[in-house]
């Protein structure tokens, strides 16, 4: 019998493309994005809870979700309304983002540094007073040089950037 096949790894344009929507989030916000997409399920559910409660917001979500199965950063996600409806919304994408995530974690992060640096370059990612920009040098092994991070300003709130990718970056360099 023949072996089941095995998935082939994205390539980095493909990993690119797949994190470009977010990969200008804070830290702490991108790290839930990232572990909640590989729980798609769950980010249906999560959504359709959120259209069934319009009126639950600030600290009472938390309680409200707190008996819901769902993976803690699918929980999380329910603060950020918007988030959560675009992976729902975009649930192909959701999957391959888990997908990567899953398959390729280095790879992933590493997409996400090139394009924060394509973004510093063209002038679209810099420090404002809802995020702070911070350029550190990279762990023994990493493929850049550096890391950069971003992370809010006020530990309290955390702003959800909204970009379009194909400015924010500059000329994408991939044809395809």
């Amino acid at each position: 019998a023949a072996a089941p096949a095995q998935a082939q790894p994205s390539k980095p344009e493909e990993l690119e493309q797949i994190v470009a929507p977010i990969a200008l989030y804070p830290d702490s916000l991108l790290s839930q994005v990232f572990m909640a997409s590989t729980y798609p399920l769950e980010i249906v559910q999560a959504a359709r809870w959120q259209k069934e409660h319009p009126d639950v917001k600030g600290d009472a979500v938390s309680k409200a979700v707190e008996k819901e199965t769902w993976d803690a950063s699918v929980k999380s996600l329910i603060a950020f309304p918007d988030v959560l409806t675009m992976m729902n919304e975009k649930l192909d994408w959701t999957q391959k983002l888990g997908d990567a995530f899953l398959a390729q974690q280095k790879d992933v992060m590493d997409a996400v540094q090139r394009l924060r640096v394509k973004a510093k370059e063209a002038g679209n990612l810099k420090s404002t007073k809802e995020q702070k920009v911070k350029t550190e040098a990279a762990p023994a092994g990493a493929a850049a040089p550096q890391v950069i991070i971003i992370e809010q300003s006020n530990p309290e709130v955390i702003y959800v950037p909204t970009y379009n990718p194909t400015v924010v970056y500059g000329a994408w360099p991939y044809p395809a």
